[in-house]
């Protein structure tokens, strides 16, 4: 009996191991974040601090000007915002039809063995550095652009940037929609083509409203990934924190911003420093409510086709 039972305790003492483990795994990303948040909120303590003693608080939330690190400084963060939604903005309008329509592709017409075959080379798409799509829209993009279209345009624009970030997110939005679309049951297919509906039809009208949650959360994901995106608005998109819808123009994004700020040699605690916290926690914000948007689109969506 005694023999019998200690393997039996050493069965469960393993498990409790494991559990813990696997408890401390899941831990250390919750705290992780919950540093990043606080980091971010006592380092833009100070500077917001600053600015209320000023009197200037009103002038982040609505000035047209960033220019922290020059003498006459300016705390608008309006230009980075319009620079990193300008860009976005960009980047979807390519990455969302090609996207979705590749997903469709391939969830829906694509044979099984050419599935296996297109969707493991699309993901390898995301694996491409990002500096490396940078240097393509500066020395390929812009100069295309410029030779055939738009022959005023200058080195660095919204524009090239925006086009190649479309297509390095292009995989992400494709491989999230597919796999929704992929978890649609095969009865509601087949329901669809016993009533006379084509395969393309069957897609757009049955497979799609059913997957439409995963879609959604799909294009949020996108637009989360190109806020978040450095080096291609870094490189090809120059650094002129400008109020600007033209996409020839050079702009600057939030996160290029603070690249270009922390490579300078700034002192602990100045303004200058201390602004590239309040611009990260103003992107935090940014990306926390494109998520939260995304699940409340998800929840309600699923409810309706549930």
């Amino acid at each position: 009996m005694a023999i019998a039972r200690r393997p039996r305790a050493i069965h469960k003492l393993s498990e409790r191991i494991i559990e813990w483990l696997l408890f401390l795994a899941a831990a250390s990303s919750v705290a992780v974040t919950v540093g990043i948040v606080f980091v971010l909120i006592t380092e833009s303590y100070e500077f917001f601090k600053f600015l209320y003693e000023e009197g200037r608080i009103v002038e982040f939330f609505t000035g047209t000007r960033w220019t922290p690190g020059f003498a006459q400084a300016a705390y608008g963060i309006l230009p980075l915002l319009n620079g990193t939604l300008l860009i976005a903005g960009l980047a979807l309008v390519i990455a969302i039809p090609f996207g979705l329509t590749t997903a469709i592709y391939i969830s829906e017409f694509a044979s099984s063995q050419l599935r296996e075959t297109i969707k493991p080379l699309m993901e390898l798409l995301s694996d491409v550095p990002t500096v490396v799509y940078g240097y393509f829209a500066l020395i390929f993009v812009t100069p295309l652009l410029q030779q055939t279209l738009l022959p005023g345009m200058g080195g660095f624009n919204a524009l090239s940037a925006g086009l190649v970030m479309g297509i390095m997110i292009i995989p992400y939005i494709a491989s999230v929609s597919e796999d929704s679309m992929r978890a649609v049951p095969m009865s509601l297919r087949e329901g669809s083509y016993a009533m006379g509906a084509t395969r393309l039809e069957t897609s757009f009208r049955v497979v799609m409203p059913a997957a439409i949650s995963g879609v959604i959360a799909a294009f949020i994901l996108g637009i989360s990934r190109a806020v978040g995106e450095t080096m291609i608005v870094k490189i090809a998109a120059g650094s002129q924190p400008v109020m600007t819808l033209d996409p020839t123009e050079s702009v600057s994004t939030i996160t290029a911003f603070i690249v270009a700020i922390a490579q300078g040699d700034l002192p602990y605690g100045s303004m200058a420093f201390l602004s590239i916290f309040a611009a990260g926690l103003t992107l935090f914000v940014m990306t926390l409510l494109f998520n939260l948007i995304a699940f409340w689109m998800r929840a309600r969506y699923r409810e309706i086709y549930e």
